[in-house]
């Protein structure tokens, strides 16, 4: 008997999958079979997608809302697609595309069109993966230019941090020695003086 299973994937955990959850629930999907990952596209080592691979069977049809909620890396989506399709034997229906529902065209010309449709699709889920990692960048290039920090806010060094790096720049004490006095790590200690320099 088929088993309707539905995939959910967001890029991270405070990204909200209630827009896929609702669309897939609307299908009468049983909540025991929809399976979802809080991580990146890239590729498929996602524990719920591999949990839910391991569920399917031939015949089953796995409901997914677009194709980048697959994944977004071009040949790992193609080869993707082939083991769910071929070794698995199971069909798949691309809520958004409905030209890759694999149950509607079985003959060559479906098989054709499907596969044409889903090479466009996955080039524009890596473009746009890509374009992400750009625009990130770019937005934290931007950011560093008008001076804003990343990361923890540094904490204030200690107030014998000067005295204890003239005893260590006049060759009087090791910089273990330096570092265990102002109570820092070596690495930390060589940083924040670098810092002042």
């Amino acid at each position: 008997m088929q088993q309707i299973f539905g995939y959910i994937r967001v890029s991270s955990t405070d990204q909200n999958e209630s827009r896929q959850k609702l669309a897939l629930a609307n299908l009468g999907i049983d909540e025991k079979h929809l399976y979802m990952d809080k991580q990146s596209g890239k590729d498929f080592q996602r524990p719920q997608y591999q949990a839910m691979l391991k569920c399917l069977r031939p015949g089953d049809l796995l409901c997914i809302t677009s194709i980048d909620r697959l994944g977004r890396n071009y040949k790992e989506i193609q080869h993707q697609w082939r083991i769910l399709t071929r070794e698995k034997q199971i069909d798949i229906q691309v809520l958004d595309m409905p030209l890759l529902d694999t149950r509607r065209s079985k003959d060559l010309l479906g098989t054709f069109i499907a596969d044409l449709v889903l090479q466009v699709l996955c080039f524009v889920a890596e473009s746009e993966r890509e374009n992400i990692r750009k625009r990130q960048a770019e937005g934290i290039a931007a950011a560093k230019k008008r001076g804003i920090r990343f990361g923890h806010k540094p904490k204030p060094l200690p107030e014998n941090f000067e005295e204890i790096l003239a005893l260590w720049k006049q060759g009087l004490i090791t910089m273990t020695e330096a570092a265990r006095r102002t109570n820092m790590a070596r690495s930390t200690f060589r940083y924040r003086m670098k810092l002042l320099q």
